[in-house]
């Protein structure tokens, strides 16, 4: 395990499912167990699986200039979010490039939470608060389970009223198993999911009745790296992991617009004075590259990191792929040159094992009109 300064209170029950606990954003998360990955992702896709995600980071923002800070340092119009709603959103630098993205949480007039993942959010909201009338906590004692998949919302009814009613991207706060938890319907998987926000001291005996009280539903544990099978159907980006910071342009630094990324729905129609909002609109029309999907012949994911050829040019690179037992496909998400991200482009991918033909294909490749995520009832 790398060296790791936050802890989460699951570490011995991941340890237990065979995990090494590897680090990310600072602490140590399950990476692996000794089970089936596939049997995880099915959960997840069919019945309903159980992560721990507390590496996030979570971010309190209290006081009377609380809203104008998180507009000044987020894309989103801060306005439209009223207590008990949440919102994603992306940050950018003076450039007009991506350096996180965020859900926005507001909690009650003056009281918002930031919740990311591994960039530098926590630090331009800092630059954004500077003598301003707000206090910025870091908060490492929250924890968050992310209970994901369709009978999700079954599970959670035997024991949270109204939780039906709870709308996609809103949150309300409530009693589980006699804790006191928030519970947001957000999540990373492309299904209908809920994240239960908890104090470190709960963690663990809401994980064990989770999954005690759910095992009949077909509830289980599943590490954090089972994201990746769902987010590259789902068309969810993971900084740095498909960003110029790991794939980096060879003749300019790290940095990626919006536009690039398929990202710039996170702008608010009209809004303008967010850090580097001028050069994101002129940035529009130049991108370098696009964020597409691919379909690869056979049962072979493609290697992260493999380069995209079309003909003998590289045009692109996978950062992520994954073989769906589903639907009984080999898809991937990819940066690939503007020209060549266009539906049925002919290409080929390069693993360390040899060439796959493949096609661009647009993302995401699972429920494109979200009605998984965003289904009442």
């Amino acid at each position: 395990m790398s060296a790791t300064w936050r802890f989460s209170a699951l570490a011995d029950r991941h340890r237990a499912l065979g995990s090494k606990l590897e680090d990310w954003s600072g602490m140590g998360t399950a990476w692996t167990y000794d089970k089936d990955q596939e049997e995880e992702y099915l959960a997840i896709r069919t019945k309903a699986g159980l992560m721990d995600v507390s590496g996030l980071k979570k971010v309190h923002i209290t006081g009377a200039h609380a809203a104008h800070v998180i507009d000044l340092a987020t894309t989103r119009d801060v306005e439209k979010i009223y207590p008990g709603k949440s919102a994603y959103a992306c940050m950018l630098n003076e450039a007009g490039k991506f350096t996180d993205d965020c859900i926005i949480y507001r909690i009650s007039t003056n009281s918002w939470m930031i919740v990311h993942g591994s960039g530098t959010a926590h630090e331009e909201l800092q630059k954004a608060a500077m003598g301003r009338d707000v206090s910025i906590r870091f908060d490492d004692n929250l924890h968050d389970l992310s209970l994901q998949g369709p009978l999700a919302v079954d599970f959670l009814a035997r024991h949270v009223p109204g939780i039906r009613d709870l709308p996609y991207f809103h949150h309300m706060q409530t009693r589980l198993f006699g804790y006191g938890v928030m519970i947001s319907r957000t999540g990373y998987t492309g299904e209908r999911g809920y994240e239960i926000f908890c104090r470190a001291q709960d963690a663990v005996a809401l994980w064990d009745k989770i999954l005690e009280e759910g095992a009949d539903l077909g509830i289980i544990p599943c590490r954090f790296t089972t994201l990746d099978m769902l987010r590259v159907e789902s068309y969810l980006l993971f900084y740095p992991y498909d960003n110029s910071q790991k794939y980096p342009f060879s003749d300019e630094g790290p940095g990626d617009t919006l536009w690039e990324l398929g990202l710039e729905f996170t702008v608010s129609p009209g809004k303008i004075g967010f850090r580097g909002a001028e050069e994101h609109y002129r940035l529009k029309g130049q991108e370098r590259f696009k964020i597409f999907g691919l379909l690869l012949e056979g049962t072979e994911p493609s290697d992260e990191g493999a380069p995209v050829f079309q003909g003998d040019r590289q045009v692109g690179v996978a950062t992520c792929g994954m073989y769906s037992p589903l639907v009984k496909k080999s898809m991937a998400i990819a940066r690939l040159e503007v020209a060549c991200a266009v539906p049925g482009t002919e290409l080929e991918v390069r693993n360390a094992s040899g060439a796959i033909k493949a096609v661009a294909h647009t993302l995401p490749f699972d429920d494109p009109d979200k009605k998984k995520r965003t289904a009442k009832g």
